[in-house]
């Protein structure tokens, strides 16, 4: 009788719980036995804006020594270049001169210097439609947008011959695409500083374009979907003072020699009232309402016809 009970002892002594860990069923004892009042489950509005200060505060703590060391890179980056490219190095080959007209009244001519060296596709392309060898040119095309830093001449957008002789003109827009990209890469000088002179190969202004999924003779395949009619490497920008923000669409082939004043009159014109701040613009283009982009299209616009009446190269022994 003393064995079994014994027996009995040590089993359920076994079973008991340790003095170092509560039990189990102790556990959920706690957790529900703490009360909790209606109110300390409600969060008030200064409690939270405190906890999303602090968060934002954390968080720029923890960021800062990644952003720093970021940009550390991005100067060492710049700093290892071992080529720098020196732009006060580039020479004019060739003249080019255009004549602008406001509203049919003529206001001058503007001699621009032609960089066929440092940018020959670029130059040669210019070249064969101011000259009109491609079978187009620049006469009687307007400028069609004046911005405070610059003045943008629309280039042949006509359909038909003229957008097809556009297309086949000398020096391809991938041609200038890929001179530009040397550019980009510190290769050749692409600064964009007052009176530079430069094709516009892309629109920063377009988006991407998407993917998509369509059906094709009964199979899925992948697509680009076109957003809107980039540039085809026939309109140019002359440009007022320093416009670095050109630097990731325009590819520099020159610069003007002479008529800044010209381009300073082409600048005075009244033009269409830029937009884009109003929030309702704003709100039309997230939703992707094709009003705003015909809208955005007519921002800056001339009210004024700004035309070139005539142009043509200069053939001068000295540049």
């Amino acid at each position: 009788m003393m064995l079994r009970n014994a027996k009995l002892l040590s089993l359920s002594a076994k079973f008991q719980p340790s003095s170092t860990e509560p039990p189990h069923n102790s556990r959920r004892t706690n957790i529900t036995v703490g009360t909790f009042s209606e109110p300390d489950c409600k969060l008030s509005r200064r409690n939270l804006s405190k906890s999303s200060l602090l968060l934002l505060l954390s968080t720029q703590t923890t960021l800062t020594p990644l952003l720093d060391f970021s940009k550390a890179q991005a100067d060492d980056t710049t700093i290892s270049n071992p080529n720098p490219t020196n732009c006060g190095n580039r020479v004019p080959t060739k003249k080019a001169f255009i004549d602008v007209s406001i509203d049919g009244e003529p206001i001058g001519r503007i001699i621009i210097g032609l960089y066929g060296d440092d940018v020959p596709a670029g130059t040669a392309r210019f070249t064969s439609i101011v000259s009109g060898k491609a079978g187009i040119s620049y006469r009687r095309k307007e400028f069609v947008k004046i911005m405070p830093g610059y003045v943008q001449h629309g280039g042949i957008r006509s359909y038909g011959v003229d957008a097809e002789r556009a297309t086949a003109a000398v020096g391809t827009l991938q041609n200038l695409i890929e001179e530009w990209e040397r550019g980009r890469r510190g290769e050749i000088c692409n600064e964009n500083k007052a009176g530079s002179v430069g094709i516009v190969v892309r629109d920063p202004s377009i988006p991407p374009p998407k993917t998509k999924l369509v059906a094709r003779n009964g199979k899925l395949a992948m697509e680009e979907e076109v957003v809107a009619v980039g540039p085809n490497g026939t309109e140019f920008v002359i440009t007022a003072v320093d416009s670095p923000e050109l630097e990731d669409s325009v590819l520099v082939i020159g610069k003007v020699l002479e008529g800044m004043g010209v381009v300073e009159k082409i600048r005075e014109v009244k033009t269409v009232r830029d937009n884009t701040s109003s929030p309702y613009f704003r709100v039309a283009k997230v939703i992707g309402d094709k009003r705003a982009v015909v809208a955005e299209r007519g921002f800056n616009r001339p009210y004024s016809k700004v035309v070139v009446t005539n142009c043509g190269l200069i053939e001068s022994p000295t540049l």
